[in-house]
């Protein structure tokens, strides 16, 4: 079971939003990924932004505001804080989560949770809706290979996340608290493991999930890795679950990763998200970040909805939808499943009153 819906899409609750679209071909971003840091601590060895260099730069939280107060009343529901770098490295993070929820948009953080300390922890959960701890692997030795730290950060995690479930419970935060392993053949023999120390904690969920080769990642180690082979891990995993824990097992990104195929010609879902890079950059897309073809505006020189409606996006969208190669991206992309469900919206079979 995944409640949380993590191996599908949620844009069939959005129908206004996917109706505007179809009739007009045009709408605002439903989410939006922002990187509020371009630095990370940590120099993971699957890591599919290398190529942006880990630059020490935050973004502007005095214009963020502003610009997070003007997109929520454009429409935009939730923002996912994520990035290049690790978000929680900004000094102003606390401050950014509670002025999103503030402005009625869903937030939610990616972070390898070192720095979620219970200080975080506790200024952050009354205003996220979830947060994601990626942690790879279920032994402190084979952490610090992944990630490339100390070994000492893993239980400094398992600590946090421990510490965050008890400051939930404490006050009644409605905040989700899960954990994310990207499946990999150095810790794979580790799953089960790392299970049982997630759920020791208290967390909500692990998932587990593919590696994607990112199109312009320098790190290439794992770009032949194959699934098919790791399937029986999600009977043996799910002796671990409970009522109060779940593992998401993501069995069909991980045979959409093996097939290396996409029943899509172009990206249609480019209307309905977008991302913002730690220098306040507005891109088309997460994987094309230094491509400038996909690159529209920077919210320092124009509001969101001078960015969203100006000639650079229209230029980039109409050269999406008619002539960008989709085979150019990775496989099982953020937007994959959303792609594939309004390619057949777009390309309905014969006979579809025959429901």
């Amino acid at each position: 079971m995944d409640k949380y819906g993590i191996d599908s899409h949620k844009l069939i609750y959005h129908i206004p939003r996917l109706n505007q679209w179809l009739q007009s071909g045009e709408c605002y971003p439903i989410y939006m990924e922002i990187s509020p840091s371009g630095t990370c601590n940590h120099r993971c060895v699957f890591c599919g932004v290398d190529y942006m260099g880990y630059q020490k730069r935050f973004l502007d939280a005095g214009i963020l505001r502003e610009r997070l107060e003007e997109m929520a009343s454009l429409g935009l529901k939730s923002i996912m804080y994520c990035g290049e770098g690790e978000p929680l490295l900004h000094r102003d993070i606390s401050d950014i989560i509670r002025h999103t929820a503030q402005c009625s948009i869903d937030a939610a953080i990616t972070s390898n949770g070192v720095l979620f300390t219970e200080a975080i922890a506790g200024s952050t959960l009354p205003y996220l809706k979830w947060i994601k701890i990626s942690l790879n692997a279920g032994t402190k030795e084979t952490y610090s290979k992944i990630h490339r730290t100390k070994p000492e950060d893993f239980d400094t995690v398992i600590r946090n996340i421990a510490a965050a479930v008890r400051i939930k419970h404490d006050n009644g935060y409605q905040c989700t608290i899960g954990v994310q392993m990207l499946l990999l053949p150095e810790n794979h023999n580790e799953a089960i493991e790392l299970a049982v120390r997630i759920k020791d904690t208290g967390a909500d969920y692990l998932v587990i999930k593919p590696y994607s080769q990112h199109p312009m990642s320098s790190t290439s180690r794992y770009k032949d890795i194959m699934y098919s082979g790791y399937m029986a891990l999600a009977a043996e995993l799910s002796a671990a679950v409970t009522e109060k824990f779940e593992i998401i097992f993501r069995t069909n990104a991980m045979i959409r990763q093996d097939e290396q195929a996409r029943n899509y010609c172009r990206c249609l879902a480019h209307p309905f998200w977008s991302y913002m890079d730690s220098a306040g950059n507005i891109w088309g897309c997460l994987d094309h970040l230094t491509d400038e073809r996909f690159l529209y505006g920077n919210i320092h020189n124009n509001t969101f909805k001078e960015i969203w409606t100006g000639s650079a996006r229209k230029k980039a969208a109409k050269w999406i939808e008619t002539v960008f190669d989709v085979n150019e991206c990775r496989v099982n992309c953020r937007m994959d499943a959303i792609n594939r469900y309004l390619w057949k919206l777009k390309n309905p079979p014969v006979h579809v009153n025959f429901i």
